[in-house]
């Protein structure tokens, strides 16, 4: 259910925005590993001081780097769909800030995307992250999101890290991929949607509401 949701006012201070503003330039502007990228490098990222809610992903695929709108995709409608929200509360920087773990589409293998470039966490996601400090809840979406950020808890690979989400809450919420690739994963763990789901909607819902309004 998607629910109507207020309009935030930041608490956050100006020097917080300018240094977050002037590193997305900086990201944004990015050819580190541009010889390896077959369409180049086009840094995805969305973001601002003031967001509640973070999504690490895995890297963009060839029509989010086509549009440069983060989950521009069928994976991003049902990731939505997934968090109750519509495109306005998702593609609203303020509430929702959305940093992969590689910024750029890494180009294609043998049984899909490959994966995120090493080079790009550990150069931007960091610092992104200290420009956040209104995080109250992260969506780490796919095996290279919770590896980041769960570290050993995250080793048995991601059924057992979504099926275990209890224990990495309040503040994480771990989420196998919404690609319409993983209908097999979807039919045969059936309580993703029974269990989960309705606990990642209400904790969305809580955090968004509680943002300050005015």
């Amino acid at each position: 259910m998607k629910h109507a949701l207020p309009v935030s006012t930041s608490v956050v201070s100006n020097d917080s925005r300018t240094d977050l503003d002037a590193l997305l330039t900086e990201v944004r502007a990015c050819r580190l590993c541009e010889a390896h990228l077959p369409l180049g490098p086009r840094p995805v990222v969305q973001a601002a001081a003031t967001a509640r809610i973070l999504i690490v992903g895995q890297a963009p695929g060839t029509r989010v780097h086509a549009s440069g709108i983060p989950w521009d995709d069928p994976s991003g409608e049902r990731l939505r769909e997934w968090m109750g929200i519509d495109k306005t509360v998702f593609y609203d920087a303020a509430r929702i800030a959305i940093i992969p773990m590689g910024l750029c589409y890494p180009g294609r293998g043998a049984s899909g995307d490959l994966p995120p470039r090493k080079e790009c966490a550990p150069l931007w996601m960091d610092a992104l992250l200290a420009c956040l400090p209104e995080i109250e809840l992260t969506l780490l979406v796919g095996q290279y999101a919770q590896r980041r950020f769960l570290g050993a808890a995250a080793r048995g690979g991601v059924t057992p890290t979504v099926a275990g989400f209890a224990a990495h809450g309040p503040r994480f919420i771990p989420l196998p991929h919404p690609s319409p690739r993983n209908q097999g994963w979807f039919k045969h763990n059936d309580w993703f949607a029974r269990d989960l789901l309705p606990v990642l909607q209400q904790r969305v819902e809580a955090v968004l509401l509680a943002a300050p309004v005015g």
